[in-house]
């Protein structure tokens, strides 16, 4: 497979580069501020890369989830909690909203993400149902022209400053991933609360939301019951902006353990003169290189669409893991001064961490991508 850029995407690509060591010089003081990094996502907005994705009649320039990737790695080079806010606008939000939403509200919602205005936000973990999301509790009732949501969403990323929220939740009666679907919520909808915004490790906040017999009407219900299988598709893009994330946050702390063994200096030699760091740039930069193709491959096979379950899994995967790998190694190459609070290789390692985590753990990837090798039914 053929993975050379076009020479658009080179430009796109240089540019988000440019973006992100801009983001990079304040990237301590946004993730020690607690606030959200709206500076930054305006900025996105303003040299046309917060819009990638979303089609061209609502402000967009259409771009695939490969440019989506190419954009994420370079911004999470930067500065993690910026990619982290940005998440939603270039992943699988604004594809829900485009690919599902009734006309007018994607008229309405859409040109105000690409201006920067509106951020998205996607809810499916529960108290009882995050890997499990098959299992989501929060129940919408059918009522006279929408439904009543009841329940409530943890560990919700933007919840502090989303205007929309892509809300997993269950319709009927049928058990397990077949009743469940998706509606739209916005912010200031009667009986929709956030509350309880705490901080994670790598500096952005996640929030609880609830839903008091919460009135959605027809017009914002995405999917309904047996909708669950295509939401899923759908996050399997946002599995691999994931990787695109940890890619960006390994390639960011190579960059700097590279500049790092080649200036300072022991027993009167440079680090890069000793075999021993110099294997560990060298096994890191093979690590680094695997992730990128295992990611890029999922992407550009996906094409206009979502990708593969298993080739977003088998990158996933990898990427998660690698990013620990490559960003404690080059802690390590540091010694002290990589330890100390706030240099870039210790907040890389931080964010690095979420990777596993967040989209689905390594070890649901694992089974994806077991069920497909033993090709049993479902998957």
């Amino acid at each position: 497979m053929d993975f050379e850029l076009t020479p658009e995407q080179r430009a796109m690509r240089e540019l988000a580069r440019r973006v992100g060591d801009e983001f990079r010089e304040r990237a301590a003081e946004v993730e020690a501020s607690g606030r959200f990094p709206w500076e930054n996502i305006r900025r996105l907005a303003d040299v046309g890369l917060l819009g990638l994705t979303i089609p061209p009649e609502y402000g967009g320039t259409g771009g695939s989830l490969f440019d989506a990737v190419l954009v994420m790695e370079e911004i999470a080079r930067g500065c993690y909690v910026t990619a982290m806010a940005a998440l939603g606008e270039l992943g699988v939000q604004s594809q829900i909203l485009a690919r599902f939403a009734d006309a007018d509200l994607k008229r309405r919602v859409l040109p105000r993400v690409v201006r920067g205005e509106s951020i998205l936000a996607i809810a499916i973990s529960e108290p009882e149902a995050g890997s499990d999301a098959g299992h989501v509790a929060t129940r919408a009732e059918p009522v006279a022209g929408g439904v009543r949501l009841r329940g409530n969403k943890i560990y919700i990323s933007r919840a502090d400053v989303a205007d929309v929220f892509i809300v997993y939740c269950r319709f009927g009666d049928a058990p397990g991933p077949r009743g469940v679907g998706a509606v739209a919520v916005e912010r200031d909808t009667p009986g929709f609360f956030v509350t309880s915004c705490d901080t994670t490790m790598g500096g952005e906040r996640l929030g609880q939301l609830f839903f008091d017999d919460c009135f959605v009407p027809d017009d914002h219900v995405l999917v309904r019951e047996n909708g669950f299988r295509r939401m899923m598709e759908a996050f399997n893009g946002q599995r691999l902006l994931n990787a695109a994330i940890c890619l960006g946050l390994a390639q960011g702390a190579l960059d700097e353990a590279v500049a790092y063994a080649r200036r300072r200096r022991q027993f009167d030699r440079r680090l890069a003169d000793f075999q021993g760091l110099r294997w560990m740039l060298a096994d890191m930069h093979v690590d680094v290189e695997a992730a990128r193709l295992l990611i890029w491959r999922a992407a550009a096979r996906a094409g206009q669409g979502f990708p593969d379950v298993r080739e977003a899994a088998v990158a996933k995967t990898f990427a998660n893991e690698m990013a620990i790998r490559v960003t404690n190694q080059a802690l390590q190459v540091f010694g002290a001064a990589g330890y100390m609070r706030g240099s870039y290789v210790e907040r890389a390692l931080r964010g690095a961490r979420f990777g596993a985590i967040g989209g689905g753990t390594v070890q649901i990837q694992r089974n994806l991508i077991a069920h497909h090798l033993l090709d049993e039914p479902g998957s």
